[in-house]
């Protein structure tokens, strides 16, 4: 609401446009969502948040623009002349500059902004900081805080069936069920609330839906289980079928869900939106939900505090991160008090958690910009963009960064020095006596938006030119990147694994380790990754590659949305340097990754309307090509499975073709009796 004000004011007495700074893209279409009512008084807003190597010259018209920190990062580095117009910009969710992976792109660029749009207004938001003032005097800011709630938070902490709540009151939770979980959902739910339940792991969000349906079941109204049934259908339908859709829709129709990253985001916006209408009672979440979009609930529990950490196994989760679920209890106009709990399995338990978490304060924030795998993209950016022309420049710019006033600049600048030697030597910046040039390399490079060492890596094997590579070589190469995200490999996966490796070892473009090197293990994680890929552009049903390598769609989709990235940035680095045995290849890769088909399809999954699925049935019905669909009559086309009279109409319309009246209402009477029979079915 403060940020809102502000935004109106800005922009309705002239004083300039705003810019409002998110973490997610979910977060950013929610805030989308809640300020496209300000077109009413005729200020104008939009949502920025696709690919990072272009700049919508649109973006130029509208007066408040919502943006996910690295889309407003990547702008800036296509130096777009809007951005001098910003006068206001909102960082929501600052606490983040303690995150160590999405922090230090929100501290450089808070800090950018700050030395480029110095007479802007820069408002900080956050409802969990110990050192806020900290952070407003770097920002040049005045720090105000509020005690004031709209609905009022209780945290406590149950065993067995009782809670001991912060400020001494306890309750006693009743029932036949002994499960003190069970006990405090259907208590909740009885009073007409809702619960949601924040667990360490997917496995145990599932888990805890499944045990929670039966009991959450036998308290649904007859009206919402009619709703429900409809609800876990539509779940079947959004996106191909999986074991997960199908764990996922069982549990949506007894009233209970679960939400982790493995879902679609499809799958997890329709969760989000059946609970905000009260349709779903309970939703067992991982802490990602904490962290993104607005879904309180009357009751919060936090279920397990401890999660696992790669190389640091089982940890504690930060006081902050407590806060953050804690503070997802109490329904703002539904709710007069909100309860946020944790679960305690013994005794000393319970004590310790109300001394290290109800009755603590969240940790101080750190910045975590001095990391050498964040700065060097920050200072080839600095350069690139022209804030830094010179090594003092450059030493300057860091001595304006959340970092340098936390801990003073000289505790940092030898790494922003070697940064800097890093970019000369691979030729990203070029130093001409006292000047800092960026080369054409280090300027694409910083617009793809990709890590320095990853467009190294990528340039290097590009130079073997290698023509009549299969795409695995491609697909291994962008994943030994530092940008590419990898998956965990467990003992029975190393054997074949090491298998497939020795057998393939002279398709890869880049040296291998040897066994006994600390380096193989991870190597083996990039094999496995680059599989996955592979069985994504090889047509593999989503289920299979959900069960080969233990992940969920949404897993599927965030890893072919960073492969269909770097992919991009390795086309665009070969015609950069005149690598042209790459180029095409890269481009039909890219094209295969994005739409997960063999290359026999691409001419199908070109159509609007027509994605993998789809243009497979089509294909294996003789319709090969756009010529077969122009030729095609729409009446052969509804015969083909999973096409309907409208996706007829559309391929036609596309494909340069008609549909008659005639046509069009023979195909819609088809469709009718086509229904009536699997009804009847």
């Amino acid at each position: 609401m403060v940020a809102e004000l502000c935004a109106i004011k800005h922009v309705l007495e002239g004083r300039g446009k705003a810019l409002y700074l998110v973490p997610l893209k979910a977060l950013a279409s929610e805030k989308y969502e809640e300020f496209k009512i300000l077109e009413d008084l005729g200020i104008r807003v939009a949502l920025s948040t696709g690919d990072f190597d272009t700049v919508d010259p649109s973006l130029a018209r509208y007066d408040l623009i919502i943006a996910t920190n690295e889309k407003a990062d990547s702008i800036i580095r296509h130096r777009p002349q809007w951005i001098e117009q910003v006068s206001l910009i909102v960082a929501d969710e600052v606490h983040l500059l303690g995150e160590a992976s999405r922090g230090p792109t929100l501290e450089a660029l808070l800090t950018t902004l700050m030395i480029t749009n110095p007479k802007a207004q820069f408002l900080a938001l956050s409802a969990t900081i110990k050192n806020a003032a900290e952070i407003a005097e770097w920002l040049g800011a005045s720090l105000v805080t509020s005690e004031w709630r709209p609905v009022p938070l209780k945290e406590g902490v149950c065993f067995r069936d009782s809670v001991i709540f912060k400020d001494g009151s306890v309750i006693r939770v009743d029932g036949p069920d002994k499960d003190p979980v069970t006990l405090l959902t259907v208590d909740v739910i009885k009073s007409g609330g809702q619960m949601l339940i924040f667990t360490g792991s997917r496995l145990s969000a599932v888990s805890l839906a499944r045990r929670l349906s039966e009991p959450v079941r036998r308290l649904l109204k007859r009206r919402d289980e009619r709703r429900l049934l409809e609800l876990s259908s539509t779940i079947l339908r959004l996106g191909e079928r999986t074991r997960i859709s199908e764990m996922l829709s069982r549990a949506v129709s007894h009233g209970v869900a679960f939400h982790h990253a493995g879902l679609t985001y499809e799958q997890r916006k329709a969760v989000e939106e059946a609970f905000r209408s009260f349709l779903i009672k309970c939703i067992c979440a991982t802490p990602t939900l904490a962290a993104g979009v607005n879904l309180p609930a009357r009751r919060v529990l936090i279920y397990e505090y401890r999660r696992f950490e790669p190389g640091y196994g089982q940890t504690n989760i930060p006081v902050l991160e407590e806060k953050q679920m804690a503070g997802r209890a109490g329904r703002p106009r539904y709710d007069k008090e909100g309860e946020a709990i944790l679960l305690a399995r013994s005794e000393s338990e319970r004590d310790f958690l109300l001394e290290e978490y109800v009755l603590s304060e969240p940790e101080k924030i750190w910045s975590k910009l001095g990391v050498a795998s964040s700065l060097r993209s920050h200072v080839l950016a600095t350069i690139t963009t022209g804030l830094a022309r010179s090594e003092e420049d450059l030493f300057d710019f860091f001595s304006r960064t959340f970092f340098a006033h936390q801990y003073g600049l000289h505790s940092f600048k030898k790494k922003v020095a070697e940064c800097l030697e890093m970019l000369t030597k691979e030729t990203l910046v070029e130093c001409q006596g006292r000047h800092l040039i960026p080369t054409r390399f280090g300027m694409r490079v910083a617009e793809l938006y990709i890590d320095p060492v990853s467009a190294v890596i990528i340039r290097d094997a590009l130079r073997l030119r290698r023509s009549g590579l299969p795409p695995i070589s491609y697909l291994t190469l962008i994943c030994h990147t530092p940008d590419m995200p990898k998956l965990y490999i467990r003992k029975r996966e190393m054997e074949p694994l090491v298998s497939f490796l020795e057998s393939n070892s002279d398709l890869f473009l880049f040296d291998l380790p040897d066994e006994d090197d600390p380096e193989y293990e991870s190597l083996l994680e990039e094999v496995k990754t680059a599989l996955l890929l592979k069985d994504w552009i090889e047509e593999s049903p989503e289920d299979s590659i959900v069960e080969r390598f233990d992940v969920g769609s949404g897993d599927i989709y965030s890893f072919v949305e960073s492969a269909r990235w770097l992919i991009h940035s390795a086309h665009e680095l070969a015609k950069l340097f005149g690598f042209t045995e790459s180029i095409t290849p890269l481009r039909n890769l890219y094209l295969r990754i994005e739409n997960g088909v063999k290359e026999e399809l691409l001419p199908l999954v070109s159509l609007r309307g027509v994605g993998r699925v789809r243009a497979r049935a089509l294909y294996s019905a003789g319709f090969k090509t756009l010529e077969d669909l122009r030729a095609a009559s729409p009446l052969d086309l509804i015969k083909v499975p999973q096409i309907g009279p409208e996706t007829a109409r559309l391929i036609k319309e596309q494909v340069g073709g008609t549909v008659s009246k005639e046509e069009w209402s023979l195909m819609r009477s088809k469709k009718t009796s086509k229904q009536l029979s699997i009804d009847e079915y």
